[in-house]
């Protein structure tokens, strides 16, 4: 009788380079590869300790002088709707969704195109071509769905969000919409919308990826209640967001790599008979 021993994932850092959120700031992460077969796995056990997916790899913000970047999700239960939106709800009622498998396709990219030249045009991602936009859609080991907003009357593709479904909840892995709407708060109504496709499948969590409290790019997060951070190893309920101003930059604001993997919690894994 043979016996396969799983090996451990390996984690490695970036280089640091200038950070997209916060101006003078260096941003470095942490990631390690999400393959074989205990992907999936991995994928749940890591997202609830503050990582996020892209393709086949998992990261979490690793900056050696700051900790500005909060891993934030909502708890589905304590969720209650503002009047705008109440409003986002009404305005976008009319859209139909549609959850398909993870296939990239034209209309999904020029509407992409579209979003990243009026929204994002300095991003990290504004050269992706056809092809990337394709792996970032296709490339996904794990449990992941496109869920597609459309007028049912013209049938134009109005947003699309890339979505992974996790043990505890859904995460948002990417979005987009279409830019000539900005009156209909679209990105707000995906999320509403997933909270709704949460409470219907019984999952505890919507995953946001990261809050960047003093960052106007990510400041909508907080606009939703029942969030919560992920904070020195664990997920705090935030009563208050505006007490969290985006100043947390000290020499000791991150612990050494070594330590922050020897705190990472893995998933068992049990030896394979062969």
């Amino acid at each position: 009788m043979r016996h396969t021993l799983p090996i451990a994932p390996q984690f490695y850092v970036t280089a640091p380079q200038p950070c997209p959120y916060l101006d003078g700031r260096m941003e470095r992460k942490l990631f390690t590869a999400l393959q074989g077969e205990g992907a999936e796995q991995l994928n749940n056990s890591l997202s609830q300790q503050g990582f996020r997916r892209s393709q086949n790899v998992l990261y979490r913000p690793s900056c050696t002088d700051c900790a500005a970047c909060l891993s934030a999700r909502i708890d589905v239960s304590a969720f209650r709707a503002t009047k705008s939106q109440k409003r986002a709800i009404k305005r976008n009622g009319y859209l139909e969704r549609r959850a398909t498998s993870p296939w990239a396709t034209d209309e999904q990219y020029e509407l992409f195109r579209r979003y990243l030249d009026t929204r994002h045009a300095d991003g990290g991602m504004a050269d992706m071509d056809v092809f990337e936009f394709a792996a970032m859609i296709e490339e996904t080991p794990i449990r992941s769905r496109v869920v597609e907003y459309a007028d049912p009357e013209t049938g134009d593709l109005i947003a699309v969000s890339l979505t992974d479904v996790l043990d505890d909840g859904l995460s948002m892995v990417y979005s987009f919409y279409d830019p000539n709407q900005p009156q209909n708060s679209l990105g707000t109504y995906m999320i509403l919308d997933h909270i709704d496709i949460a409470c219907e499948a019984g999952l505890p969590y919507i995953y946001l990826g990261y809050w960047v409290p003093g960052s106007p790019k990510m400041g909508y997060k907080a606009k939703f209640s029942g969030l919560e951070a992920y904070i020195q190893g664990e997920w705090q309920k935030i009563k208050d967001p505006n007490a969290f101003c985006g100043s947390s930059r000290h020499p000791l604001s991150t612990a050494p790599i070594a330590e922050q993997v020897a705190n990472i919690q893995l998933p068992d894994r049990h030896p394979t008979k062969g």
